[in-house]
């Protein structure tokens, strides 16, 4: 005669065991979950670095002033972050995007109109601001593009038309289409604006070169 206490127990056992086993994707997942969390936090540990930096606080269009709500400050583990990053959104109200950015992106120096956009150039290089004759060709154009200056004067009847490459493969570091307040001296926003970067010597031919004919901008690609 099976003693009543196991008689109770067996029918119990059996459903639990059904259930085990029909539920056995379900609680391997889970037990997965639980461990991968477990070698993560192992990984990571309790004494990470972490660091306050301004973000964007929703996405940013290149060539946008930033205000104070374009910006959040957030706190991040300092591995996640590289290069220079801003600690104080008084830092960048005001300032002017050269590229654009995503949500929740640290805003970096190199994002910015100035002098950040000449980060890994080589010594000596400048930002050189032009106003090309067609401000058409600005849309065609983005951040890193290679294009020769060439410069036109005359006009064919009382000065004879003369063409002359004024800087070849020279990289397009910030653009302005007109209409987005551009921050750069003369940047009245009524004409295109190209910044380029360039050496000294072509710094000194492009220097007043819309004032001495028409800018003409050509694509090209690497030298």
């Amino acid at each position: 005669m099976i003693p009543t206490g196991l008689s109770r127990q067996s029918p119990v056992r059996h459903r639990l065991r059904r259930l085990l086993y029909r539920r056995r994707r379900l609680l391997a997942c889970l037990l997965f979950s639980v461990a991968a969390g477990v070698a993560v936090e192992g990984l990571v540990g309790d004494d990470y670095t972490t660091t306050m930096v301004v973000t964007a606080a929703r996405d940013l269009a290149v060539g946008t002033v930033l205000e104070e709500s374009d910006v959040a400050l957030v706190r991040l583990p300092e591995a996640a972050v590289t290069g220079r990053a801003f600690e104080h959104p008084d830092h960048l109200v005001g300032q002017q995007l050269a590229a654009p950015l995503d949500r929740g992106s640290p805003i970096p120096s190199t994002a910015l109109v100035g002098d950040g956009l000449l980060t890994g150039t080589p010594p000596g290089t400048v930002a050189v601001p032009l106003r090309p004759a067609d401000p058409g060709i600005v849309q065609l154009l983005v951040p890193g593009q290679l294009v020769d200056v060439v410069l036109s004067t005359g006009n064919g009847f009382d000065a004879p038309a003369e063409t002359s490459v004024l800087a070849r493969s020279v990289a397009v570091l910030w653009t302005d289409a007109g209409g987005t307040g551009g921050t750069w001296p003369g940047a009245d926003g009524d004409e295109g604006l190209v910044v380029v970067a360039a050496g000294t010597d072509d710094a000194a031919a492009l220097a007043g070169s819309s004032s001495s004919g028409d800018v003409h901008l050509v694509l090209t690609s690497k030298p």
